[in-house]
């Protein structure tokens, strides 16, 4: 990333959020926009997916703090016209110095425009603009973090799951093996001489390094452009790979895969992989956290005189409960040991709500009993503790 990229593009404005934008804002934003303008739902427009890539571009400055606090920090200080100290200035004198003694972290007093101490700015610079002062030659590039989703069912969340994922980045060009040129024989760039970089004065006595205008900061010129990559030596590359899904996971879960992203460049690491996990429904089991949960019916015959019940487990074998004698419906029992997959690969529980099933219909001889019952504890009003209580308050 140059000094001009990070000068001159908003990337607030790429992505349509105000500059005080919590990360969450970025997030859904970007979420947004990159299901908007992927190529895979673009096929075959350049349009999108150049705004692809820079809505992706703002996404690796933006989504991380560090460097969103660089480059806000950048654009305070050389935006709206930069930095240009002049005559009676710090200092009482001219500010004329090299900015690669800046960058360079050099000690200076308040004659030399007040800088002092060892990193300053150059601690500032030398992070964002991932390269030291005023070295001569192009440095390794860190590919584009990736974000991807993937849906899985109940059961494949809880026990963990290998899924394919179907991916579209920038990588080296395959049909000219990202040189940029079709006989893959680029000449060296005559304006920057191989380096990919050239330097121009900002005013004030500054020197600012940006990627060579000609070659685009590759340091070759295609004699023969690629017909693929019209010499840039870069295309959208699609590939799909195997991601391990681990066990546990939750639905809205964001998982990152480091260096599982686009392919970095001359020689730099790959980005990251960020995969948000959609977790489907299921017909008999929910989930709360590490827990899983279930309604078991019983009659009025088990919650009043007591019994064992079966309950169901996900995956294995039904466990049996102890129902103890008068237990009041929505009780929740728990089966240990039966619930989701934690991270250190012990397991939840299994947390079962009993549910006192009133029969629809009768026959002649329940119909009978139940009336006898109800003969039998006529004296018992199960609400008279509520309006004792009603016309006491």
């Amino acid at each position: 990333m140059s000094t001009k990229d990070f000068v001159e593009k908003d990337y607030y404005k790429v992505l349509g959020v105000p500059k005080d934008a919590t990360e969450a804002e970025i997030k859904k934003a970007y979420r947004k926009l990159a299901r908007e303008y992927h190529p895979d739902a673009n096929k075959g427009d350049a349009k999108a997916e150049e705004r692809f890539k820079e809505i992706s571009e703002a996404n690796d400055v933006l989504a991380d703090p560090k460097r969103r606090k660089e480059y806000d920090e950048a654009r305070a200080l050389f935006g709206n016209g930069g930095y240009r100290p002049g005559p009676g200035g710090a200092g009482g004198g001219s500010f004329n110095f090299d900015l690669g003694d800046l960058f360079g972290g050099a000690q200076g007093g308040a004659g030399a425009g007040g800088f002092g101490g060892g990193g300053g700015l150059g601690d500032v610079f030398g992070g964002l603009f991932n390269r030291g002062g005023t070295g001569t030659r192009t440095q390794p590039r860190r590919g584009q973090d990736i974000e991807s989703e993937v849906t899985l069912s109940f059961t494949e969340a809880v026990d963990g799951a290998t899924v394919p994922l179907r991916m579209s980045s920038s990588a080296a060009c395959k049909a000219c093996s990202g040189t940029g040129d079709k006989n893959g024989t680029p000449r060296v760039c005559p304006t920057c001489v191989g380096t990919g970089q050239v330097s121009h004065g900002a005013g004030g006595g500054f020197s600012l390094t940006d990627p060579c205008p000609d070659c685009k900061g590759r340091g070759l010129i295609p004699e023969n452009p690629c017909d693929v990559c019209k010499g840039s030596g870069r295309a959208t590359s699609s590939r799909t790979m195997q991601v391990r899904i681990p066990s546990g996971v939750s639905d809205g879960q964001r998982i990152r895969l480091r260096g599982k992203g686009a392919p970095g460049e001359r020689g730099g690491p790959g980005g990251d992989l960020y995969v948000v996990v959609h977790v489907g429904t299921h017909p008999v089991f929910g989930r709360k956290d590490d827990n899983l949960t279930v309604t078991v019916p019983i009659s009025y015959v088990e919650a009043t005189l007591g019994g064992e019940v079966k309950v169901p487990t996900l995956g294995g074998p039904p466990v049996t409960l102890k129902l103890p004698a008068g237990t009041p419906n929505g009780r929740t029992m728990r089966a240990r040991g039966k619930g989701a997959v934690r991270k250190d690969g012990t397991r939840g529980d299994l947390l079962v709500t009993v549910e006192v099933a009133v029969p629809k219909d009768l026959d002649d001889k329940a119909r009978e009993a139940l009336e006898a019952y109800r003969d039998a504890t006529a004296d018992e009003d199960p609400r008279a503790e509520l309006f004792q209580a009603a016309k006491g308050a």
